[in-house]
């Protein structure tokens, strides 16, 4: 069975950079079976209502501006794939949960920066699923945990996001500090998911260190892709930190597994 992963997208820049992240991510692509699809929740993907992508021939989006021209050629020509979007709409039928088609949005940076790393062919069919920061994260929980059983059918489920993500914080200048606000946050965090304590990580707000400077209310969309991917392996809750790191101060890169 695959697992579910949380993958920190990053920086924009991470498209075009060779460091220990990206060799992590591109060597990961390598380490894992190869899917049937990618079904991926990106926190740059928000709506009110749950988005499915019926989408044949992605286009990808520039969501981003001020940085290295070289970003902005980039293509990744990714197809999606009409039997695994009515596998996903009938589950979220049987579970109660609402949802729209998307025909014509194409991939994000959140999405596309972590394919292409993982995928660089663009050879995986791919499911583009929108996240909705106004939910609670129980709720988001359930969304995940509606898809839980297409893990068993070689489908991947990755939720991209940042556990650690407040822009206004960050030190563009990189010299390898790590804020302590970060570190001690990122690490209440490992310990609540490595025992799976839903209470505590529903309460993260109130319970974690520093949990407002480090998950600001105009940047949780990043971190709620966590909850649906912990959400889709609630058939076998076991949380792995794969990797961690961070970069300009307090940007986490990391990589988790559920599953």
């Amino acid at each position: 069975m695959l697992p579910s992963l949380f993958i920190a997208h990053g920086a924009p820049l991470l498209a075009v950079e060779n460091n220990d992240y990206t060799n992590f991510i591109n060597q990961l692509g390598q380490n894992l079976p190869c899917p049937k699809a990618v079904v991926l929740f990106s926190a740059h993907w928000v709506n009110e209502v749950q988005q499915v992508s019926r989408v044949d021939q992605y286009s990808t989006i520039y969501d981003f501006g001020g940085f290295d021209p070289e970003l902005y050629t980039i293509e990744y020509p990714a197809r999606g794939n009409h039997e695994v979007a009515d596998e996903i709409e009938d589950l979220f039928s049987s579970n109660g949960i609402a949802f729209k088609n998307d025909t014509t949005r194409g991939l994000d940076h959140g999405a596309w920066v972590v394919l292409r790393m993982i995928y660089p062919n663009a050879d995986i069919p791919v499911i583009s699923m929108s996240v909705n920061p106004n939910l609670t994260p129980s709720e988001q929980y359930k969304i995940g945990k509606a898809l839980s059983d297409l893990r068993a059918k070689d489908i991947l489920i990755i939720a991209s996001g940042g556990t650690v993500h407040n822009l206004r914080a960050l030190n563009w200048d990189d010299n390898g500090v790590v804020d302590s606000w970060a570190l001690e946050f990122d690490e209440w965090l490992a310990k609540k998911l490595e025992k799976w304590d839903l209470v505590s990580l529903y309460n993260y707000h109130s319970l974690a260190p520093h949990a407002t400077h480090a998950v600001p209310p105009y940047g949780n969309e990043h971190f709620i892709p966590l909850f649906y991917a912990m959400g889709a392996a609630d058939n076998n809750p076991k949380a792995t930190l794969l990797h961690r790191e961070f970069r300009y101060g307090n940007l986490s890169h990391s990589v988790w597994q559920f599953g």
